[in-house]
């Protein structure tokens, strides 16, 4: 299984797409600015779409992508997975005949270009022998994380935080998996730590609290997410920082890193 990230950065500059991954060729994580930079033909071999809530970051190619692929998807429609709140933000906001047209009733309501398919926390979904599970998370809005494993029953997860201020339910089930690598969340610096607190996002600070729940006996590479660009920096020296004056309990520096469109996870 591949992992592809399409955007991983918390808002829009050069080089700067946000949140997106591809599994394999045909399942998205997320749909942001990041899918703007698939070919048609990429677009067209994605089947289904697991959105972890329903902030326009995360959703916004969708409704230009369903419009991309739109003439050779009849009678295949794409799949969108997503808690009931999120897929109810998409029909009133964006699919609703004025912001976007309504591809859930297009070209018919018979044969729709989009379908919703509502997910609940702790909830599996299996595709094409893939299983991927929603994850508990807390932000401003209804959310979920998602972890994602290949078809052999051993394989490891692919764990993806989305927005979250930190949960110790994410934990708890994190903690029950054979993790590959994580990807989690830090979009403001501790200079900006109260509005994150505020935007129920982390900051270097809160996620230091945040790792110190992974099982001591447990260790896999952690690649930070969602940073805003003109941030990105200060964060990463300030995880840097804390790893080193302040390690966690298994009194070991974790394995940071900091991803960027194009990287990919080989699982």
């Amino acid at each position: 299984m591949r992992v592809r990230v399409l955007g991983c950065s918390g808002a829009i500059a050069r080089d700067c797409k946000t949140t997106s991954f591809l599994v394999d060729q045909d399942v998205l994580i997320d749909a942001g600015t990041g899918v703007g930079d698939l070919t048609r033909e990429e677009m067209l071999r994605i089947e289904d779409v697991f959105l972890t809530h329903a902030h326009l970051d995360h959703i916004a190619c969708l409704p230009l992508m369903v419009d991309t692929i739109a003439g050779a998807r009849a009678g295949q429609p794409l799949r969108v997975h997503a808690l009931p709140h999120t897929l109810a933000a998409l029909r009133q906001h964006v699919f609703n005949d004025l912001i976007w047209p309504d591809f859930t009733r297009l070209p018919s309501a018979a044969a729709p270009l989009v379908t919703f398919h509502p997910l609940d926390v702790g909830a599996v979904r299996h595709v094409q022998g893939r299983a991927i599970e929603a994850l508990p998370a807390e932000h401003s809005v209804p959310a979920v994380g998602f972890a994602v494993r290949g078809p052999q029953a051993d394989a490891p997860w692919w764990v993806f935080s989305g927005d979250t201020v930190g949960s110790p339910a994410f934990w708890q089930r994190v903690n029950q998996l054979h993790v590959h690598s994580l990807v989690i969340e830090t979009a403001f610096s501790n200079g900006e730590r109260a509005l994150a607190q505020l935007a129920r996002h982390l900051s270097p600070a809160a996620l230091a609290d945040q790792l110190d729940q992974i099982d001591p006996a447990r260790r896999y590479p952690i690649y930070i997410t969602h940073t805003k660009p003109a941030e990105t920096e200060t964060i990463m020296r300030e995880i840097a920082q804390f790893d080193q004056v302040r390690p966690p309990r298994r009194e070991a520096a974790h394995d940071i890193r900091w991803p960027s469109a194009g990287h990919v996870f080989e699982l």
